[in-house]
């Protein structure tokens, strides 16, 4: 059971997200508030999250102070921003200060729910538009030697990768198969010294 809770002012995105989780099998919504402020308040000794959605733009304290208080409060617990921002400044002050995913509002609730669950076993959801920004931030002098290093077919399956898609999504766009794919993955990773999505999107390579 993942244990969440939610900071959104907007009372009719929270009570949307709080139902919907409330539905969802292997979920439950513990608390949530319009506030960072409300939300400490109501966060009570036996309540015990695993992972938060906390907006920006909030009454009072912003989310991303908020995350510093929330990391403090319970070291353990994750927080995935929920947001309208998509600028480069609040997206890397949200990482740094431990923010562990970063979507944004129009994310279809399914997509939502995935990305909670895709933190609750150890991955870092963003949405494909900030994952993009995230790499193209950190790297992008890199970009043109990654495509001279690829093939063209490998560098459309990288693309793929960095705006978010899975295997089995890339292979629908590119209508090949699901192991062609797999097998595109292992010869890019050797290409670029990486073992894994999380490094290929972080662009841990030089």
């Amino acid at each position: 059971m993942i244990r969440l809770g939610i900071i959104e002012d907007d009372e009719q995105i929270r009570t949307t997200l709080v139902n919907f989780f409330d539905n969802q099998t292997g979920f439950s919504c513990q608390l949530s508030a319009h506030s960072v402020e409300a939300f400490f308040e109501g966060w009570k000794a036996d309540v015990f999250l695993d992972v938060v959605l906390s907006d920006i733009g909030l009454p009072g304290e912003s989310g991303i102070k908020g995350v510093q208080r929330i990391k403090k409060h319970a070291p353990k617990c994750q927080v995935i921003m929920l947001t309208v921002y998509d600028d480069a400044n609040r997206v890397f002050q949200a990482l740094c200060n431990g923010a562990s995913g970063y979507l944004l509002k129009q994310t279809p609730l399914q997509k939502i729910k995935e990305a909670v669950a895709s933190l609750h076993e150890g991955g870092a959801p963003m949405s494909p538009g900030i994952a993009r920004m995230v790499v193209e931030y950190f790297n992008p002098k890199n970009t043109d030697d990654l495509h001279e290093n690829l093939t063209p077919r490998e560098a459309q399956i990288v693309a793929a990768i960095e705006e978010g898609l899975t295997n089995k999504e890339v292979a629908i766009r590119l209508d090949i198969s699901l192991e062609t794919v797999k097998y595109h993955i292992k010869h890019i990773y050797e290409k670029l010294a990486v073992n894994s999505r999380h490094a290929l999107i972080s662009r841990k390579y030089r």
